[in-house]
């Protein structure tokens, strides 16, 4: 009898270590993969409120999710003046950051970001687009509202107001 019970103990401590330690593992970011440029058609308009008169958009075919936890997607901004700004970027929700990957230039191709490091999401009352992606539209306080799917009908919805946390 008390030969199976610490053969039933061992069983239940079983992996527990390898479980333990993957817990504590330090994060470790995927590799980002360039999406196709966007097409005007499978842009989805976001609202960042009426401070601005620049149109924010998601391109709904770049949105994707990965197993760091992170969401990718190209922005486009059109501006009052018609300019036109493209970017890869992603947000990572668990820090409330955000990263550009590359550039769009004008020729439809990409250009690596020059300085792509993962900065703190802040709210402002100008270019507000960060923050209200990461509150609004992707992120629940530290987690990602759904698989990319899901993300992409809460962009075609609209923005799921939740209170900000770090």
């Amino acid at each position: 009898m008390l030969v199976s019970s610490a053969a039933f103990a061992q069983s239940q401590w079983e992996g527990w270590d390898y479980t333990f330690d993957r817990e504590i593992r330090p994060w470790a970011e995927m590799q980002a993969q360039l999406p196709a440029y966007p097409r005007d058609e499978t842009l989805l308009p976001i609202d960042v409120g009426a401070v601005t008169t620049h149109r924010y958009l998601v391109d709904a075919k770049s949105v994707s999710t990965g197993s760091d936890g992170v969401v990718r997607y190209t922005l486009v901004i059109k501006t009052s003046g018609g300019a036109t700004n493209v970017s890869f970027e992603g947000i990572r929700c668990e820090t409330r950051e955000q990263k550009y990957y590359a550039i769009g230039r004008a020729d439809g191709s990409w250009a690596r970001a020059r300085n792509p490091q993962w900065r703190r999401i802040e709210f402002q009352h100008v270019n507000a687009h960060h923050i209200t992606l990461y509150g609004e539209y992707f992120c629940r306080g530290k987690f990602l509202r759904g698989n990319a799917a899901q993300l992409v009908e809460t962009l075609r919805r609209g923005p799921e107001r939740a209170p900000l946390t770090d």
